[in-house]
């Protein structure tokens, strides 16, 4: 019997993905899973694969039809889905409803919000100060981006605990080991969430702001660029992914320098890192560990023939630990001079739209913890949450 190299569902993999990486890596870059699936290791064919033409990010459109019965119920409640997210749409759609949005997230543009990410984040460390300690994910990871997106939207954020758990149940049901009861779940969040985002919207057509709503709103009634669903289904879109993988850079990359202290001191002590350290740290241990595509023609991985159709599953983190891109990939090292290499927002027309705000947001929030507090601690062993595609501590307790 051949050895299975890439199980989701052993709970050592989930709990710390890279030696099995690494294994996979050495064994067998392109490997295919007993599903008929191809998973991909190596850097250069995953860098290869986000940017080029011949792979496609529409899987209900261009996959073989699964067998999987979870996965033929996915796939049944996406086809009935009045419009699709943006995340799983190829040029042109996928370009003309990125165009609308872009402009709201340009590197100028999310720079203009530092002073307002740094004043919630100053408010957080300031009430931990006086107790002396503070839990990182609620108190800090998770409401400082979800305050920012709110803001960016005008939406309002007395629903916050609500509008957490149904992000969360929602991104459980994009697990490649996602269940039938997690589909149930992720359902019930959104029939939820939808007719709360709907009366926003309905509200915010009277009332229209300086904000991205406001701008979408008034793109959409132009008629030809985009329908009402499109607009529900980016709004649920910015608003779950503007603060869902923030919050697991947040905590995965403080409690890595809490568990490399030489790199922690490294970093508040030279604020010329700032931006080089973020890097290093989404590709330590990114928030987004995966990412799908479909070739529409046929490809080859070395000697590794994949025909039209297959699902390619590429490991983003296996990516960002390949020793033929950075050397001693394990090592954390926050003057890494490629660091910024690294593939944890992928790659191609695909990068991530929210990516300089994120970086901001865990740029402010890390550097102003560590040097707020120069002997901040962990104060009891982290949680993590147990995920493949999105990997994140959900409890970081410290001592400040």
């Amino acid at each position: 019997m051949t050895e299975l190299l890439f199980n989701p569902f052993d709970p050592a993999f989930r709990a710390n993905p890279y030696p099995f990486y690494d294994t996979l890596r050495e064994a067998a870059p392109a490997y295919w899973t007993p599903l008929g699936t191809v998973v991909l290791s190596r850097y250069e064919d995953i860098a290869h694969t986000l940017r080029s033409n011949d792979f496609s990010r529409d899987i209900d459109k261009n996959a073989t039809p699964p067998t999987d019965p979870v996965q033929l119920a996915r796939r049944a409640r996406r086809s009935s889905e009045t419009s699709k997210s943006i995340l799983n749409l190829d040029p042109p759609d996928h370009t003309r409803l990125r165009r609308l949005v872009s402009q709201a997230f340009t590197p100028s543009a999310i720079e203009q919000l530092r002073p307002r990410v740094q004043q919630l984040v100053d408010d957080v460390l300031e009430r931990a100060a006086d107790r002396g300690s503070m839990e990182l994910i609620d108190e800090l990871a998770f409401p400082v981006p979800f305050q920012v997106i709110s803001d960016m939207l005008d939406m309002p954020t007395d629903r916050a605990e609500e509008l957490r758990g149904w992000s969360q149940h929602i991104t459980a049901s994009l697990e490649p080991t996602a269940t039938e009861d997690d589909l149930n779940l992720a359902d019930a969040a959104i029939e939820q969430l939808v007719p709360y985002l709907v009366t926003i919207i309905e509200h915010r057509r009277h009332h229209l702001g300086d904000d991205i709503l406001s701008a979408l709103i008034l793109a959409e009634e132009s008629g030809d660029r985009m329908s009402v669903d499109e607009l529900i289904t980016f709004v649920l879109l910015l608003y779950v992914a503007g603060h869902e993988t923030t919050v697991n850079l947040i905590g995965n990359g403080t409690l890595a320098l809490l568990r490399n202290p030489d790199q922690l001191a490294l970093w508040r002590d030279n604020p010329s890192l700032d931006v080089a350290a973020i890097d290093e740290l989404l590709r330590y241990d990114g928030p987004v560990q995966l990412t799908v595509r479909v070739p529409i023609v046929p490809v080859d991985f070395g000697d590794v023939h994949v025909e039209p159709g297959v699902v390619v599953m590429t490991l983003l983190g296996a990516a960002n630990h390949d020793p033929a891109m950075f050397d001693d990939p394990h090592m954390l090292r926050l003057d890494r001079v490629n660091s910024n290499r690294h593939l944890a927002f992928a790659a191609g027309v695909h990068y991530c739209l929210g990516s300089s705000l994120a970086k901001l947001e865990a740029q402010v929030a890390i550097s102003s913890l560590i040097r707020r507090f120069p002997n901040v601690q962990l104060a009891g062993e982290p949680g993590w949450r147990d995920r493949l595609t999105i990997r994140g501590v959900d409890h970081l307790p410290l001592s400040v």
